[in-house]
């Protein structure tokens, strides 16, 4: 393959608590310099950054000066020898770091490829002089839907319009998954296989995931409602009392957006109604109550480092989907639960209809009911090695970041795309 000048962006200073996000985003620039790409990142998203701490009352999340997110960037940057290749620009002011302003513009000016991923660039049009634009949609069903409402998207759907070739993690996009007139080709995410090792020493026995009760309001098409988290876990909430003595964790993040919360389809059990029901209630409560263990992902893995070792120390990963992508069987399948596999670590998740696109059965194992949930854990604990061999296997078969963007960038810098 030819050497490329690649830009990529992503949300790493955005959110400088989030040690999975970064990996998300870390792993293309990380994985396309190890292929010998000329490559920088660029995080222009036109959002305001996050805090660190809550500011000064403790309850101001919106970052009014960006000096810990750009330390925080820095630092991850120069860590993976990528100190000199990075810009960020603070949108408030707004105001460029990083990259000299000449060097900027030059990259941009000369960059064969820039691969928009999750859609986090605020306006591709100021980079249209690159050869070619990517998008990559990390978010199956809710981007096409979002291309489909006739009204309130059109901002996205101008910034959609702007790029040449269109990727998505759903490998299964089909018709559960409303048209956009967008040939979608597969993707998924791409992991730095050395940085993921498996642990040397054993395990703790408790199934985790780290995860958002919502990450953003519920969309509606055409008479479907396309949610979040919280209406899938809902269906699972006497989980752990089916599977005792097996333990399950869940890294919560605190944050909690009432507003973004859907009904859930499948009534409460009825000994917590009455708590959901109370003002003062969180989700972290009510998954206790049922006999969740519930820990602060924003102090249990806040950055990189403690990401990476909370999903090491795992026995597996348990984890739900988003209501949308359930709902849609486009094939989605966790970022984090490749990272999982690469760590070694077996993976029972709610079934999307990936499937289709990744081998199941062992490492992997789908479910869409609680009582296929129950079977999963337990045939995980009954034959642990068997798995725990396979997840790796599969991650290095999958998700290996050498093939999955070798694969990327000659798709994106085919004639025909």
């Amino acid at each position: 393959m030819d050497r490329l000048r690649i830009i990529v962006t992503g949300l790493i200073a955005q959110h400088p608590w989030l040690g999975g996000v970064a990996w998300d985003y870390l792993q293309y620039p990380l994985g396309l310099a190890r292929l010998g790409h000329d490559v920088y990142y660029v995080e222009d998203s036109g959002q305001w950054p996050y805090t660190l701490d809550g500011g000064p009352t403790g309850g101001e999340w919106i970052a009014s000066d960006c000096t810990p997110n750009v330390r925080h960037l820095a630092a991850i940057m120069a860590r993976f020898g990528l100190g000199d290749r990075w810009a960020y620009r603070f949108p408030i002011r707004p105001r460029w770091f990083g990259l000299p302003h000449h060097q900027r513009c030059e990259v941009v000016r000369t960059a064969d490829l820039l691969l928009n991923v999750s859609g986090t660039l605020h306006r591709p049009t100021d980079y249209r002089s690159v050869r070619r634009l990517a998008y990559i949609d990390s978010d199956p069903v809710f981007t096409q839907v979002k291309l489909s409402l006739p009204r309130g998207q059109r901002k996205f759907q101008k910034r959609m319009r702007t790029h040449d070739v269109f990727f998505s993690f759903g490998e299964a996009l089909a018709e559960h998954v409303p048209a956009t007139g967008i040939r979608w080709r597969p993707t998924r995410q791409p992991i730095v296989l050395p940085e993921w090792k498996p642990a040397p020493d054993s395990p703790r026995d408790v199934f985790t995931t780290v995860m958002s009760w919502t990450s953003y309001r519920p969309l509606r098409h055409r008479g479907q409602r396309y949610g979040q988290k919280d209406v899938e876990l809902r269906r699972f909430l006497d989980l752990p009392r089916r599977v005792r003595p097996a333990t399950l964790e869940v890294a919560l993040s605190g944050t909690r957006h009432v507003e973004w919360e859907t009904d859930a389809e499948t009534p409460l059990p009825a000994d917590v109604r009455d708590l959901a029901t109370r003002g003062d209630w969180s989700a972290a409560d009510l998954l206790a109550h049922m006999g969740w263990r519930v820990v602060d992902a924003a102090a249990t893995c806040p950055d990189l480092d403690t990401y990476r070792r909370y999903v090491q120390t795992s026995l597996a990963e348990w984890s739900v989907a988003k209501n949308g992508y359930v709902r849609g069987r486009c094939g989605w399948f966790s970022g984090r639960s490749a990272c999982y596999l690469a760590a070694g670590r077996p993976v029972v998740v709610q079934d999307t209809g990936f499937g289709s696109a990744l081998p199941v059965g062992d490492g992997i194992l789908p479910f869409q009911t609680i009582d296929e949930a129950v079977a999963a854990i337990g045939e995980v604990r009954g034959n642990y090695a068997r798995h725990a061999a396979a997840a790796r296997a599969l991650a290095a078969e999958h998700f290996d970041s050498d093939r999955v963007l070798r694969q990327l960038v000659a798709a994106a810098m085919a004639t025909d795309a």
